[in-house]
C-alpha cells in the first residue's frame, strides 16, 4: 500500500459524455423491453433486418459461429482471461478489474431482463435482451477505456473511440446472433444498450472503491478531522442561534 491510486480506469475526459450515453442506453432498453414484453413475434424494424441477413452463405456462417462462440461460456471464459492478462500485464488493475465485473453485470442483466420482458423466439426461447452481444460489447468498451487511457486521448478522441469499439463489437456480434437465428435484431440493440448503460457505471464504481482502498491512514485521519471539525462548528452556530 503505497498511498498512490492506480490510473483510473474510467478517464475524466470521457466521463460526461459517457454518462449521458449510458443514461439514453438505460432509457432505450426499458422503452424496447416494455414494446416487446410477452411478444414471440418481430417487428416491422425486426422483419426489415432479418430480410437482409439471412440466408448467409456457408463460408459467412462459419463466421458467425466462430463469433457466437465468444459469447459462449468457454469462449468468454478465454476472451476474459486473455485480457484481463494483456491489463496486468500493462500494469492497469483496475482495468483487469472492470473486464470481469463489466462483463459479468452486462451478462447477469440480460439474464435478469430476459425472464422480466418474457419475449421468446423459436421454441419460446427467451431473447430480450441479447446476452452474447451485451457480453461483448461490454469487453470492447473496457478495453477502449484502456486504450483512451493510455493514449492520453481528450474528450472527443476518446469518447469517440469507446463509441466505435462498442459499435464495432455490437454489429459484429449482433449480425452473427441474427444471421443463425438466435436474436430478433431488436434483441441485438437491446443488448447493445445494456452493456452501454452498464460498463461506464460499473467503470466508475471500479474507482471509487479504489481510490477508497487506497487512500493513505492520514489521508483519512485528516479528512474525519476536517469533518469533525466542520460538525462542531455547525453545532456551535447552532447554540448562537438559539
Amino acid at each position: 500500500m503505497t498511498g498512490r491510486p492506480a490510473p483510473a480506469v474510467l478517464p475524466p475526459s470521457v466521463r460526461g459524455w459517457l454518462g449521458l450515453m449510458a443514461s439514453l442506453a438505460s432509457l432505450l432498453v426499458v422503452v424496447l423491453g416494455v414494446r416487446y414484453a410477452d411478444d414471440s413475434r418481430p417487428g416491422p424494424v425486426d422483419t426489415r433486418i432479418s430480410a437482409v441477413v439471412d440466408g448467409v452463405t456457408p463460408a459467412w456462417r462459419q463466421v458467425a459461429l466462430a463469433l457466437d462462440f465468444l459469447g459462449e461460456p468457454t469462449g468468454a471464459v478465454t476472451v476474459v482471461v486473455a485480457t484481463v492478462t494483456g491489463c496486468l500485464l500493462l500494469r492497469r488493475p483496475r482495468a483487469a478489474v472492470l473486464v470481469v465485473a463489466g462483463a459479468g453485470a452486462a451478462v447477469t442483466t440480460a439474464t435478469l431482463l430476459k425472464s422480466l420482458v418474457g419475449r421468446t423466439i423459436h421454441d419460446g426461447n427467451l431473447s430480450y435482451p441479447s446476452g452474447h452481444t451485451a457480453f461483448l460489447t461490454s469487453l470492447a468498451v473496457a478495453v477502449a477505456l484502456l486504450a483512451a487511457d493510455r493514449l492520453r486521448l481528450g474528450r472527443t478522441a476518446g469518447t469517440s473511440l469507446v463509441l466505435g469499439a462498442a459499435l464495432v463489437a455490437g454489429a459484429a456480434m449482433g449480425w452473427a446472433q441474427v444471421a443463425l437465428g438466435a436474436h430478433y435484431p431488436t434483441d441485438v440493440l437491446g443488448g447493445w444498450c445494456t452493456a452501454l448503460a452498464l460498463t461506464p457505471a460499473t467503470a466508475w464504481l471500479v474507482d471509487r472503491t479504489a481510490d477508497r482502498l487506497t487512500a493513505r491512514p492520514d489521508d483519512r485521519t485528516a479528512q474525519g478531522t476536517t469533518e469533525r471539525a466542520t460538525d462542531r462548528t455547525v453545532g456551535t452556530g447552532r447554540r448562537e442561534r438559539r
